[in-house]
């Protein structure tokens, strides 16, 4: 088999389509681009990057907002990236969508906190409890919550599709 077709046999088939990859790690208050395959795009922001495994689900996790406003073009409008027009509630991942070139950084700006929900909550299934963005138990669920693990950037392949309303990538 050619090289060109090894690769390309190893690659994982997503609607997400291929941007720009970089080595860079992602840093808080990045705002990076996905885009869909109808040629639009979505938008992120990175709150906390690289953090230790004391106040992370895994050591180097990356907390995700990506936001439901679609645009014909690579630059998000800001206005749009408020907490309360999440697409997915918020979500601890990898580096992997940068350096596949998934999530293309395409800014940086200050956090505020009206850039944040008013109480990050997640799931933490091995001891059935809710949790912040740090791990410390919280008394009560409180909307959006997410899952405290690390999601792959197929999970959030398949949980945008099904968020936009568009078929998930088959599965090899």
């Amino acid at each position: 088999m050619a090289e060109d077709q090894r690769i390309l046999a190893m690659q994982v088939k997503t609607n997400l389509q291929v941007l720009k990859r970089s080595n860079r790690p992602p840093q808080p208050g990045d705002v990076f681009a996905m885009k869909l395959p109808t040629g639009k795009y979505l938008f992120g922001t990175v709150l906390l990057a690289d953090v230790p495994r004391d106040r992370a689900p895994m050591p180097g996790a990356n907390l995700l907002y990506i936001y439901e406003r679609q645009s014909d073009t690579r630059q998000p409008d800001y206005a749009d990236l408020q907490p309360n027009r999440l697409l997915l509630a918020p979500l601890w991942t990898n580096r992997l969508a940068w350096t596949k070139g998934y999530f293309e950084t395409v800014s940086n700006r200050a956090l505020s906190r009206s850039d944040l929900v008013k109480q990050h909550c997640f799931y933490r299934a091995a001891t059935e409890k809710f949790v912040d963005e740090t791990g410390a138990v919280l008394e009560r669920r409180s909307d959006p919550c997410g899952q405290w693990g690390l999601v792959s950037y197929r999970w959030i392949d398949d949980h945008v599709s099904d968020a936009v309303g568009i078929p998930r990538a088959p599965e090899e």
